[in-house]
């Protein structure tokens, strides 16, 4: 969907993306999700750590590519959109819009950039005293997702094919700051759709 494909292609479906994603999304963001509990301060939580991550020079000494690199295979934008018609939108959603296929898919994300994190931490890194502690942090969050929401699936992600890690420290710096910009957009998409359930809008929602 809009998150899987190389940034220079999403053109106007990243924009349509944006556009169901952000629907009634301030009026949402401020309620409690009744269904989750703590969970929804937790989705705010890892937004708020992995933008912190992006921004952190030591993690990503010496690389200079603004490249986005999604590799979950998830349904995670379409499942969690509102249920809405709009002209001109490539990825409309057939039938009702169900909060359970939208946390399989945030919950698929979540295993897969879970184990992203925890391959890429047991490579030889450049300076692991300063490099470890951030991410060991960011992976503490997303376990802690894992065991607060209510997910329900088994399934365990594999990274094999997703990080192909090189000996170069310098390539695979670069290889994980294309992903965790990919996570960094999952992880707003995390927050509206949670923000959309908390509404209650799902229930009812509105026709374009």
């Amino acid at each position: 969907m809009c998150e899987d494909v190389p940034f220079s292609a999403w053109g106007i479906d990243f924009a349509v993306c944006a556009l169901l994603l952000t629907w009634n999304c301030r009026t949402s963001e401020a309620r409690p999700l009744r269904q989750c509990g703590q969970c929804a301060a937790l989705f705010k939580t890892l937004l708020l750590d992995v933008s912190g991550l992006l921004k952190n020079e030591v993690l990503w000494h010496g690389i200079r590519s603004d490249r986005i690199l999604p590799t979950s295979s998830s349904d995670t934008v379409l499942a969690c959109a509102p249920a809405l018609r709009l002209p001109m939108c490539r990825i409309q959603r057939n039938g009702s819009y169900s909060q359970n296929e939208c946390f399989k898919n945030i919950e698929k994300d979540l295993t897969h950039y879970e184990a992203i994190i925890s391959s890429y931490i047991r490579l030889e890194l450049r300076s692991p005293d300063e490099e470890m502690p951030p991410l060991t942090q960011t992976l503490q969050i997303i376990q802690n997702l894992l065991k607060s929401c209510p997910f329900t699936s088994t399934e365990k992600s594999s990274v094999k094919d997703a990080s192909r890690w090189e000996d170069s420290s310098y390539s695979n710096r670069g290889r994980m700051l294309e992903m965790m910009r990919a996570f960094h957009i999952r992880t707003i998409t995390f927050n509206r759709a949670v923000g959309y359930i908390a509404s209650g809008e799902h229930k009812n929602p509105r026709s374009s």
